[in-house]
């Protein structure tokens, strides 16, 4: 109870000063927008902002279908584009010849723009959420491919050297040692991936679409609707974060050797977990010796 208190104590230290800033930065916002200091048309009030807000979840709700429309089409496109990124920055890991095939057309898709290949796959994809989602999967794969690629081959050589001389074999050293170690900066790719996916699933929205976020921002703002503009820019704001929490707490979960707390956790689980099958050994093993 002790602890808990002074954990509260101080999270509540380091949170408070932001709150005050925030709330600072409003205030001021609003007695510029109202003092006619800011022109309300092109910036409204946050207090139009929030009714705007309010608006969209609450009253219309008119938010829900289309953000999770969005969230399909980003979600969908980074599937895609991590698979077939882990994919082939493994087989470059293994094969130097194929990486030199592979890398030049990597490059090539990364340093073309994005948006200008917005034509080109709506024409081959169509109107749908297919164009959306194969704009995102081609946007998100780069980073997540070079990241993979860089983890596999940062393979500490005292740790491969250690598998050999236990007899590991090539496929054995692959998995339980290269893979495991290239996890953080593979994860680290799939966070940028998955926000560049959401990027692109919009830009493809804002270029043709009937139904998603990025319409319901287009057309506010053709209608001069800024602060409705700008509710569905905080609800990007809020996918992209929940998109990279999810994330964040998956890389969490699997690469748990990095924080200490988890490692903690996760060793005692085992060891509680071991302790209980070898408890139902030597159960079985008394029950045996007793029924001979």
């Amino acid at each position: 109870m002790r602890d808990t208190g002074f954990g509260a104590i101080y999270w509540a230290g380091r949170i408070a000063p932001h709150l005050v800033i925030f709330a600072a930065l409003l205030t001021l916002w609003e007695v510029a927008v109202a003092q006619g200091w800011i022109t309300s048309i092109m910036i409204p009030r946050p207090s139009k902002i929030g009714a705007a807000v309010a608006n969209l979840y609450v009253i219309k709700g008119t938010i829900w279908e289309h953000f999770f429309i969005t969230l399909g089409e980003a979600v969908f496109g980074f599937l895609i584009g991590a698979v077939v990124a882990i994919l082939l920055a493994l087989f470059s890991s293994l094969s130097e010849r194929f990486e030199r095939y592979v890398s030049p057309y990597a490059v090539v898709l990364n340093v073309t723009p994005g948006i200008a290949l917005t034509p080109l796959i709506i024409a081959w994809f169509g109107y749908g959420m297919g164009s959306k989602i194969a704009l995102a999967a081609v946007i998100c794969f780069f980073p997540i491919f070079v990241n993979t690629l860089t983890g596999l081959r940062q393979m500490d050589p005292d740790r491969e050297e250690l598998f050999r001389s236990l007899g590991a074999s090539n496929r054995q050293v692959f998995f339980k040692a290269r893979v495991p170690a290239a996890l953080p900066l593979m994860f680290a790719g799939m966070k940028i991936g998955l926000t560049t996916a959401l990027i692109g699933a919009v830009v493809a929205e804002f270029a043709q679409a009937t139904a998603g976020v990025g319409v319901l921002m287009a057309r506010a703002s053709f209608a001069l609707d800024m602060a409705g503009s700008l509710a569905a820019l905080l609800s990007m704001t809020l996918m992209g974060l929940l998109l990279f929490y999810g994330m964040e707490l998956l890389d969490d979960r699997v690469v748990f050797w990095r924080r200490e707390a988890r490692m903690s956790a996760v060793s005692r689980a085992r060891a509680k977990a071991w302790k209980a099958r070898r408890g139902q050994r030597d159960e079985k093993n008394n029950m045996g010796g007793e029924t001979k």
